[in-house]
Formats: C-alpha cells, structure tokens, sequence
C-alpha cells in the first residue's frame, strides 16, 4: 500500500515538476491568475521535482521520503492558499495533488512507524 501511494503521488508531482521546469505556458497562465512572479516558476518546479526526488529516495532512506511529503503537503496548502487569495475556485487540481501527497506522508508514517 505504501509503495503503490508513494509512486502515485512521486508521478503526479514528477509530472508537474517537468511541466514547471520545461516553461510550459500553463504554469505561466496559473501564475498570472494567481498574481505569482513568473520568475517563482521554476523555483516551484525546482521545489516539486525535490520533493519527488525526495519521495522516491525515501525507498531507501525512509526518513527522507516521509520528510519530502511533508514539504510537499505544505506546498499544496500554499497552493490552496493562493488559489483562495485570489478568489479562485478551481481547487480542484491543487485538492487532488495534496490528497496524494497527505496519503504518502500517512503511508509513510505507518509503515515507517
């Protein structure tokens, strides 16, 4: 349970994190509406492929992994955050990401005790 968990959220951040890193015009829109610096862009994907990194790595050095979903589960709140700062009710993107990444945090948790 834990294993499968941990990928799901590993793929879904790696997935934003390339999306971020590679200047895709999305990240860039959703920066706008949410009235981010675009220079913060990369940082934000620089942040999410850590993390995912982090989870991954987390196989091997439990402590790292449990670490690396906690800071992605704060990333999220912050993404929440600035969703609802600016009125935005498109949560449910930002939702779904923290769901996974709060699942491998409990996950690794439990089974890391």
């Amino acid at each position: 349970m834990h294993a499968v968990v941990t990928l799901v959220a590993a793929f879904l951040t790696g997935s934003a994190a390339v999306t971020y890193l590679i200047g895709h015009e999305y990240p860039k829109t959703q920066a706008d509406v949410k009235r981010i610096p675009r220079s913060w862009v990369p940082v934000l994907g620089g942040l999410l492929a850590a993390g995912t990194l982090g989870l991954l790595a987390g196989f091997v050095v439990p402590l790292l992994g449990v670490l690396a979903a906690g800071g992605l589960v704060l990333y999220f709140v912050g993404a929440l955050i600035a969703h609802l700062r600016v009125g935005s009710r498109a949560l449910l993107g930002p939702s779904v990401f923290l769901v996974a990444v709060t699942a491998a945090l409990v996950a690794g948790v439990a089974h890391y005790g």
